[in-house]
């Protein structure tokens, strides 16, 4: 599996503007082959700060995925309202069982 991590350094007012755009990607790659997960979500201490949980089942669909229309449309999407900054981090995990 593979796990993706990124925390987005934005605005609220950013994060309000994508709202629609990320409702899309995250639909569009929910139904992706290979998506076990696709998550963004706002920290409540911090309403500037938007992460993204994804949650793979090989490198191969997610390579997939970054080559997908809704992907580009995304991209183009936050072109129009860039980040502060972005921390993107790639894991390769293996499933564990519940404590």
């Amino acid at each position: 599996m593979v796990v993706v991590n990124a925390i987005v350094s934005t605005s609220a007012d950013d994060i309000s503007a994508l709202k629609d755009a990320i409702g899309v990607m995250e639909k569009a790659s929910r139904q992706e082959d290979g998506c076990l997960d696709y998550t963004f979500s706002v920290e409540v201490s911090d309403p500037n700060t938007l992460r993204i949980t994804e949650k793979w089942e090989t490198v191969e669909a997610l390579q997939a995925h970054m080559a997908t229309p809704h992907m580009a449309e995304f991209q183009g999407a936050i072109g129009a309202h860039p980040p502060k900054a972005m921390d993107v981090k790639f894991y390769g995990a293996e499933e564990i069982q519940p404590f």
